[in-house]
């Protein structure tokens, strides 16, 4: 007899827990990526709605004469109505439809996402965010050149984007307990930086020859991931029993009736799944509020996230005017931000595992950030060499903290014992947590439009400062503080080290 390969050996050593559990981490891991996938093309774009017309301008400022093909040039500076001076303050409008309509939207998807089928909900936000997506990108295809199109469109799909975040961490929070889980979920929440790389690259593919498919193409991967979702999800361990169980009981009755009348038998023993008649409500928003660190963390991930966001929406773009490079070349090179995110995050849950404490994780890595942002700001203009290396290191040092918060921090938060085993509280906790840091994401690109337009040196200054910030909120409540009671600011910063 020939042996088995040590492959199948491997996979029929894994139980069928674990492999819902399995699936449940990939299948997350992919819908959320797709969402991801398809808020990244429009930094991508920027550079492509306008363009550099400086050394159009030079050449018409010595031509001798109004030639036709030279004003034809001057006024070909990208689409309008973003051809124009105020370009950046216009992209910054974009940008902060886009997100504060996703920061109001958050604190109501939580609310809602506890009261419905989370399979269902996630798969509707899919499929809507698709079309939304793909409808900012037809609007090259009809040559829309609408600013209120645009932005209404972006406020559409901030609005149904928010479904996602809150049902995937429900989803992984609900298979996965506490052991290790600043490491499972560092290595699940890279989801985000690799939708933002695959977002990249593929809106870079388009940008210069039909920059509506830079949008088109990643709306279509995300209406099909939704069909995916609907088809494959699973929320909880207690469905797949229930069902498992209900389909055992089917199939008993109907072997009992195959058999002869004159068979002697057993009894079978009917199984029970019993559901408590007083399984606990979902939480309320105060009383969310009220659970001992989610408002602190709130605040620190309004900073955080704040600067992750800058990043997100106008590095590219940045990238194109310091270092004098075409935007698809730039667009590649952003990648390398969201490369170092995905080792910040894993770095912080496993530190953050190993030491027991989430908040002195965030505040080290918080702390380093700030001189690292000031350092990319000075090399930027020295050549691919410095930048490459400077991005890895911000990207790591921006998103751990970043990421920590949004997932094993909120997963803590939200099955914290003073719920005494409430477990329908983690997505109103997450949606609280991401809806207010989601506030700062929609103020930091459009501070970093508005502040742009007095040079790039004003918006690091600004996110320094809101590095600065969210290390000391991050500290004011931290998870390794013991007991329920609220010490002092000045002790709390020394026992978190």
């Amino acid at each position: 007899m020939a042996p088995v390969p040590p492959g199948i050996r491997l996979l029929a050593s894994f139980n069928r827990e674990q492999w819902y559990r399995a699936l449940t981490f990939i299948l997350t891991f992919l819908l959320y990526t797709s969402f991801h996938l398809s808020r990244k093309p429009i930094s991508i774009v920027k550079s492509e709605l306008h363009k550099n017309c400086s050394s159009l301008s030079e050449s018409s400022s010595v031509s001798s004469g109004l030639n036709p093909d030279v004003l034809k040039l001057r006024s070909d500076c990208g689409w309008k109505p973003f051809d124009k001076s105020n370009y950046k303050q216009l992209l910054g409008a974009m940008d902060y439809s886009f997100l504060c309509a996703y920061a109001v939207g958050m604190y109501l998807s939580g609310i809602i996402g506890e009261r419905l089928p989370i399979r269902l909900y996630l798969t509707a936000g899919m499929l809507s965010s698709g079309l939304f997506t793909c409808l900012f990108g037809l609007g090259y295809i009809y040559n829309i050149h609408s600013l209120s199109f645009y932005v209404l469109v972006q406020v559409a799909n901030g609005l149904v984007q928010t479904t996602g975040w809150p049902s995937v961490v429900t989803c992984i929070g609900n298979w996965f307990g506490k052991g290790r889980r600043g490491l499972i979920m560092g290595l699940w929440n890279s989801h985000t930086s690799v939708g933002n790389i695959l977002g990249s690259l593929i809106a870079g593919y388009y940008v210069s020859s039909n920059w509506g498919l830079s949008f088109i193409v990643p709306g279509l991967i995300i209406a099909a991931m939704g069909l995916v979702c609907y088809l494959f999800l699973i929320e909880r361990e207690y469905d797949v029993l229930a069902d498992h169980w209900r389909n055992y009981r089917l199939s008993s009755y109907d072997t009992e009736l195959l058999l002869p009348q004159d068979s002697v038998c057993l009894p079978l023993q009917p199984v029970v799944v019993v559901k408590s008649s007083a399984e606990p409500s979902a939480i309320s928003f105060m009383g969310a509020l009220r659970i001992p660190g989610v408002i602190e963390f709130s605040l620190c991930l309004l900073f955080a996230k704040l600067v992750s966001y800058t990043f997100l929406f106008w590095l590219p773009l940045y990238i194109t005017k310091a270092a004098n490079l075409d935007a698809k070349t730039a667009g590649d090179l952003s990648t390398l931000f969201d490369v170092g995110g995905i080792v910040g995050g894993v770095l912080a849950g496993v530190i953050s595992d190993k030491l027991g404490k989430r908040a002195s994780t965030c505040a080290v890595m918080l702390l380093l950030a700030a001189p690292t942002l000031y350092g990319f700001s000075m090399i930027s203009g020295l050549g691919l060499r410095p930048i490459v290396g400077m991005l890895l290191l911000c990207g790591a040092l921006v998103n751990g903290p970043y990421a920590l918060i949004t997932t094993a921090v909120a997963a803590d938060l939200g099955t914290h014992k003073s719920l005494k085993g409430n477990a329908r509280a983690l997505s109103t906790v997450t949606a609280i947590i991401d809806g207010t840091g989601s506030v700062g994401a929609a103020l930091g690109p459009l501070l970093a439009g508005l502040l742009s337009a007095g040079g790039w040196n004003q918006v690091f200054y600004m996110l320094m400062a809101s590095d600065f910030i969210a290390l000391l909120v991050s500290c004011l409540r931290p998870l390794c503080s013991p007991g329920p009671s609220r010490p002092a600011l000045g002790p709390v910063l020394l026992s978190c080290w």
